[in-house]
């Protein structure tokens, strides 16, 4: 295999694990104890480009955490993956999460309670809003001894 289409099937496998999945660990910066990550078990959604969607309250302390500083992490790990966590794949996904423009909140509202119908009648509420996180960089994982970076060209662009 050449090394452009191993990156090619590393971005596919991530793009494919992140779009399969509805929920992750997001790690933000604690403004609390800065220098200390946070992390929160974390519903999400995949839009067209591989990018988490979250819906977040802004009482939460990991959206007042990406509010003080947008860059976090989100842990993504296959289905069963506790039963042999070293030989199963997983990703971390590094970017910064901002609430999504008004102009994009319409659609995105739609995608996000077809993936979750739950979160219909959180979207109610005024302190709930959708928060995407702009990918900057991907590792994944495929299982023990196959790993690697992924571009965010390559995985913004690999078959969902």
């Amino acid at each position: 295999m050449t090394p452009e289409s191993s990156e090619t099937t590393k971005a596919a496998r991530a793009r494919a694990l992140v779009t399969g999945r509805a929920f992750g660990v997001l790690a933000t910066n604690s403004k609390r104890s800065p220098g200390y990550p946070f992390a929160s078990v974390m519903p999400y959604m995949a839009d067209a480009e591989g990018r988490p969607v979250f819906l977040l309250s802004r009482l939460a302390v990991h959206t007042k955490n990406v509010i003080e500083d947008p860059r976090a992490s989100l842990l993504v790990f296959e289905e069963g993956a506790e039963e042999d966590p070293l030989n199963s794949a997983r990703l971390n996904l590094m970017g910064e999460v901002r609430r999504l423009p008004e102009s994009e909140d319409a659609d995105t509202r739609a995608a996000y309670v077809a993936r979750h119908p739950d979160a219909a009648e959180w979207l109610e509420f005024g302190d709930f809003g959708l928060y995407r996180m702009e990918v900057a960089d991907v590792y994944y994982i495929g299982g023990f001894g196959a790993m690697g970076w992924v571009s965010k060209g390559d995985y913004a662009t690999a078959p969902a």
